[in-house]
């Protein structure tokens, strides 16, 4: 099926498996006409179709004696989200197997050198640390403190100030350093959080703001900046289900090292997980093998696991047994129609405004 017009109407192509070529454009999707089509043509002996309870309607109807297949990529798809729905029932098992990973508060940044809570990179402290350095370098070199005024451009009491200081910590005071600021008690959630994983500064000030934050975004920005460059850098977030689902069906010789070990600790702390990747993984090795025949055996299998998404997987496999069975033992699929169907987007794209189906029925045969 193709849409002529997206979201209204909809045509059926039609494509011989063996030459791989289409053999006919219908104008609608309507089980009567598919049926009539197929009626026509007695000899047809397979119909390749995806899982749409409509092609199975239409070729039972008008081809009731050809064998139906069920497209492979389709059933793998189904089993794909079956599968997520799976793991997504467990996302608790993935928080707790990397909870150990996870430190229960990241560290503030450390203090300067100086043992001054104004830490390295904050404009005042850095702006006052070059100053010191100035004026006792110049001092040490044996200038007076006037000269040292005309030759830096400052006031005679700053120079003062920053003579009789050790140390550029002895300055840092003023009625703004303890000042309380709006961003205080939302600290420790920032931390708490930044310690999960969650680094992105705008969705950190998001958060903070649905619990009664009402400061800025650039408060929460240099706050947060140090943790940055914090040398302990904040921990991995535990893996989505996606991509744990990713991770299911893929062979594990061709996973990352990295990826096949962080699999391999969910699954030895999620039982129900392990039973879904070996589900997973059989019915992956029959539909490349064509071992069609061992599905009675595996459909038993899960049903003896408490996987209620894979069982709704498994019923609408046992509605659609036939035309499953058949995808997973014949050669035949309907794949090289997604070939076509992109073909008819193209040169929709091409005519859009212009003639009409004949026209398109036409372009895509000829």
């Amino acid at each position: 099926m193709n849409a002529m017009r997206k979201g209204r109407v909809y045509g059926t192509v039609l494509v011989d498996v063996e030459t791989r070529r289409p053999v006919d454009l219908l104008p609608d999707r309507e089980a009567g006409t598919v049926a009539a089509w197929l009626a026509e043509r007695p000899g047809i002996e397979v119909v390749c179709r995806d899982r749409a309870p409509f092609f199975a309607e239409c070729a039972s109807t008008g081809a009731p004696t050809a064998v139906q297949v069920a497209d492979r990529f389709h059933l793998w798809r189904n089993l794909g989200e079956a599968a997520e729905r799976c793991v997504s029932r467990h996302r608790l098992c993935l928080r707790a197997t990397f909870a150990d990973s996870v430190p229960e508060k990241t560290p503030a940044p450390a203090p300067s050198e100086s043992g001054s809570p104004w830490p390295t990179g904050h404009r005042f402290a850095d702006r006052t640390r070059v100053k010191h350095a100035a004026v006792h370098a110049l001092l040490a070199a044996g200038h007076s403190r006037r000269s040292i005024q005309r030759q830096l451009g400052m006031t005679y009491r700053t120079v003062q100030r920053l003579a009789d200081a050790a140390r550029p910590a002895d300055l840092f005071q003023g009625q703004w350093q303890n000042r309380q600021t709006k961003l205080d008690d939302f600290k420790p959630y920032l931390h708490e959080r930044w310690a999960q994983g969650c680094t992105n500064t705008w969705t950190l000030w998001e958060e903070i703001k649905t619990h009664g934050y009402t400061g800025g975004y650039g408060a929460v920005r240099a706050y947060l900046q140090p943790f940055r460059t914090s040398p302990i850098a904040p921990p991995d977030r535990p893996p989505s289900p996606r991509t744990v689902t990713g991770w299911i069906p893929t062979h594990p010789d061709t996973l990352p090292e990295s990826e096949r070990l962080k699999l391999k600790a969910v699954l030895a702390d999620c039982p129900e997980l392990d039973a879904l990747t070996g589900h997973v993984r059989g019915f992956g090795k029959m539909l490349t093998q064509l071992q069609g025949d061992q599905l009675p055996q595996w459909i038993k299998a899960v049903r003896a696991d408490d996987l209620p998404n894979l069982h709704t997987f498994v019923n609408g496999l046992e509605r659609d047994l036939a035309a499953v069975t058949a995808g997973l033992t014949l050669p035949w699929s309907s794949g090289v129609i997604e070939g076509h169907v992109n073909r008819i987007k193209m040169i929709k794209r091409q005519m859009y405004g212009r003639a009409g189906f004949g026209l398109l029925r036409k372009r895509v045969l000829l």
